[in-house]
């Protein structure tokens, strides 16, 4: 009888819960904005670093870019790739502005596309 009564409980316990573990775009944004400001970025654009820790103030941040490249060719990151990137988030600080978080996650995931690996 006690199942009887627990089911359900545990039900409405993970249907409550389940649409706080969504992530904003805005937080996206934010965290991809920290990606294209940091060491890998700027070694990939050729932009000499100011030295130091990164310029995304993470206090997570690396002091210098890791070598090596990603294991998957395929989303090697160029200069082109970034610059893109950066006019792409600018559309989707955009489509956030207006409320429109489809829009914005979609484009969010081409931000992510053309960025590619950053070392």
């Amino acid at each position: 009888m006690r199942i009887s009564y627990l089911l359900p409980a545990c039900l409405m316990l993970g249907a409550t819960t389940a649409p706080a573990l969504a992530i904003s775009c805005k937080e996206d944004i934010s965290t991809i904005e920290r990606r294209l400001d940091s060491a890998g970025a700027e070694k990939v654009t050729g932009k000499e670093p100011a030295g130091g820790a990164t310029s995304s103030n993470s206090p997570k941040a690396l002091d210098k870019a890791p070598d090596g490249k990603p294991s998957d060719p395929t989303t090697q990151s160029t200069a082109g790739g970034v610059a893109e990137a950066r006019k792409l988030l600018d559309t989707a600080k955009a489509q956030d502005k207006a409320g429109d978080e489809k829009a914005c996650q979609d484009t969010i995931t081409q931000v992510k596309e053309k960025a590619g690996a950053l070392p």
